[in-house]
């Protein structure tokens, strides 16, 4: 069982930066690709970035594209979520996931956290 913890969401101001963080409990963490989702009240939960076991290959959703950075630490076993020029249409509880299968298959992943809230002020 992989057990994974967020942190880092809050209030911003559009236009400002925020971190986000997950720290996983998984004892081979290198082996899991892992992903950031999100859910906005009334949507269904959505791909925001995902990156690949090694961390060389990353993808975006195009909303975020140019803004999001995700990044991951397997010394660490800590996923990053980098969100600059923050939108209100950004806000949303923001989930992290893992999978052990391809990154780019955001149906699998099969670990969540609890989600952090991103709320964000026009």
């Amino acid at each position: 069982q992989v057990q994974l913890v967020e942190s880092g969401g809050g209030l911003v101001q559009a236009g400002d930066s925020l971190r986000l963080s997950c720290l996983t409990s998984a004892r081979t963490f290198s082996t899991y690709a892992m992903g950031w989702f999100r859910q906005a009240p009334g949507k269904e939960r959505e791909f925001v970035a995902v990156i690949s076991q090694s961390g060389l290959i990353k993808s975006y959703a195009d909303s975020v594209k140019g803004r999001f950075t995700i990044s991951r630490d397997n010394a660490k076993n800590t996923v990053l979520l980098q969100m600059n020029s923050v939108k209100p249409e950004d806000a949303a509880v923001y989930y992290c996931g893992a999978t052990p299968g391809p990154y780019y298959d955001t149906g699998r992943y099969d670990y969540w956290g609890q989600g952090t809230q991103v709320t964000v002020s026009s």
